[in-house]
């Protein structure tokens, strides 16, 4: 008797660190992001940006698995966009206060929809802070994050559009590129992304930009 207890008391243990480990994987997925000003290129380009452009962007993530606040959100997205008062990522100027635009994927239930709220300011912090509007839309998104495509679209509603490839030698012009500003949020194995198509056309941020042609995206993964 005393044996059968013992292994089930380990069977219940080994249950439990199971479920722990899955509780601390969480969620998971795919993030793309866009800027007006480039994030890989070098010094002398983006000395001739900053203070002039690089305080829009928008934040994409796709949950592929997990749930948020004890919500699934698996196979749902949620995009924000950011109008900073600074360019994003310069190190000599405060981009706050920034104004915010959630939007959340017109699938998911009032519950789901509160929950993908609250994972992005999570995500974003401090450029989330102050979210004007949480609006709901259809969300498409296509990720091909596999090693050197950086490939990804996503669109919302009317209002936004983001298309990326992988950079290639053409898109060098100096020769002294690298990542000069990180991506704006946690993200897995980011990869440096040329815009193709990065347009936000929303009423809520007094604002609109279309901006492609630029190397102002990163692709990546994320975990939390």
């Amino acid at each position: 008797m005393r044996k059968i207890v013992v292994s089930l008391l380990g069977v219940v243990l080994a249950v439990a660190a199971h479920a722990s480990a899955v509780d601390r994987t969480g969620i998971s997925g795919d993030y793309l992001e866009a800027r007006t000003a480039d994030v890989y290129t070098g010094p002398c380009f983006a000395n001739g940006e900053v203070n002039l452009t690089g305080k829009e962007a928008v934040l994409a993530w796709r949950v592929r698995s997990g749930s948020w606040q004890g919500v699934s959100l698996e196979g749902l997205n949620v995009v924000a966009v950011v109008k900073a008062s600074a360019t994003l990522g310069d190190p000599h100027a405060n981009p706050l206060p920034a104004r915010s635009v959630i939007v959340v994927d017109e699938r998911a239930s009032a519950e789901q929809e509160r929950a993908l709220a609250e994972f992005a300011r999570s995500m974003g912090g401090d450029l989330l802070k102050d979210v004007v509007a949480v609006r709901k839309a259809r969300i498409e998104a296509d990720f091909d994050s596999s090693e050197g495509h950086a490939v990804a679209r996503v669109r919302a509603g009317d209002w936004i559009q983001l298309e990326t490839r992988a950079l290639l030698a053409g898109d060098h012009f100096c020769g002294n590129e690298y990542v000069y500003y990180p991506p704006l949020t946690e993200v897995e194995n980011a990869i440096p992304a040329y815009t193709l198509a990065h347009t936000y056309r929303g009423s809520d941020l007094a604002s609109t930009w279309s901006c492609p042609s630029k190397r102002s995206a990163f692709i990546g993964s994320f975990s939390r």
